[in-house]
């Protein structure tokens, strides 16, 4: 990542936090969807960075970041998403699951644990006694 001081807004460093981020997740130890042999420009690279782009999206809503003004990088990607979209119309549902996925693995860093009903944590207790 660049440093914060390198972006003229702050939501935009935020933005390109979030995509990288997305990125972070899908290491085989965390979501395991990233190819070891996805390569600058090919498909699973479309795809990976579509997934990056759409759950960017949702976090920063999630967390109610404004979207950047800046759309260079997504221009830049589009004609790559098109030929993945056009070869395979179920793509965009499947890119949209994984960001999803993605989105909500990230948020729950930021989540409190769940809480145990009366009732839940009587039975846990007895499992460890």
């Amino acid at each position: 990542m660049p440093p914060k001081g390198s972006f003229q807004k702050a939501h935009e460093y935020y933005g390109v936090l979030a995509h990288e981020t997305v990125h972070w997740s899908g290491h085989e130890s965390r979501l395991n969807r990233l190819s070891k042999f996805a390569r600058f420009g090919d498909e699973a690279y479309a795809v990976e960075e579509l997934v990056a782009e759409l759950s960017a999206a949702f976090l920063l809503t999630e967390l109610s970041v404004p979207q950047s003004d800046d759309l260079s990088n997504v221009t830049a990607y589009l004609g790559h998403w098109l030929k993945v979209l056009q070869r395979d119309h179920s793509a965009i549902f499947t890119a949209a699951s994984a960001a999803s996925k993605a989105a909500d693995y990230l948020l729950a860093f930021s989540r409190p644990a769940e809480v145990f009903s009366v009732g839940e944590e009587a039975d846990a207790l007895a499992v460890l006694s």
